[in-house]
């Protein structure tokens, strides 16, 4: 089971926070959730803003939140795909603000789909899903963790688990604003 508890303060980008929409039921008010896809965001429950919008092409200002986060999103994108969302996910990160990432192993997901199955313990609530995607690339802890650096951020902590792994990683507070 994984378990989260609302321990964040600031304003938080939830890329691919559609769907189950976790991050913005922990967070709420806190929480502008992003999602390619309109009918993500229409299943999504309500109490946060969320706003149609690719992650390689983030619409908001540089050093505009306090913390971004994908809770099993990077799956669902190929590689050169998750090297522009962590990287357009950075450059709106306020200097000193975090990254943080739940995901999965995934060694196969092609020509069967890959699925992993969640229990989701939240302050009262619990919810079960399933994440599936069937995609031609791999990806892993190590791969994830590569592409943060190549953003430049800091690593912060590294947990693995049953359900998979949760890093987190920080922006330079010494930022050149040029």
């Amino acid at each position: 089971m994984l378990i989260l508890n609302k321990e964040l303060s600031g304003h938080i980008l939830d890329i691919g926070g559609g769907g189950e929409g976790i991050i913005g039921r922990l967070y709420q008010s806190q929480v502008t959730a992003i999602d390619h896809r309109q009918e993500e965001l229409d299943e999504a429950p309500s109490g946060f803003e969320k706003v149609l919008m690719d992650a390689t092409d983030l619409q908001f200002p540089a050093f505009s939140f306090e913390h971004v986060t994908f809770f099993f999103t990077l799956m669902f994108m190929d590689a050169d795909v998750q090297e522009k969302a962590i990287k357009e996910a950075a450059r709106v990160l306020i200097p000193g603000g975090l990254l943080h990432i739940w995901d999965c192993d995934i060694e196969s997901a092609y020509p069967e789909p890959f699925c992993i199955s969640l229990e989701i313990q939240l302050p009262g609530e619990r919810i079960s899903t399933t994440y599936g995607v069937g995609k031609l690339g791999t990806q892993n802890e190590d791969s994830i963790s590569s592409l943060c650096a190549e953003a430049g951020l800091i690593p912060v902590t590294q947990q693995r688990g049953p359900d998979g792994f949760h890093m987190v990683w920080q922006k330079s507070r010494m930022v050149n604003h040029k």
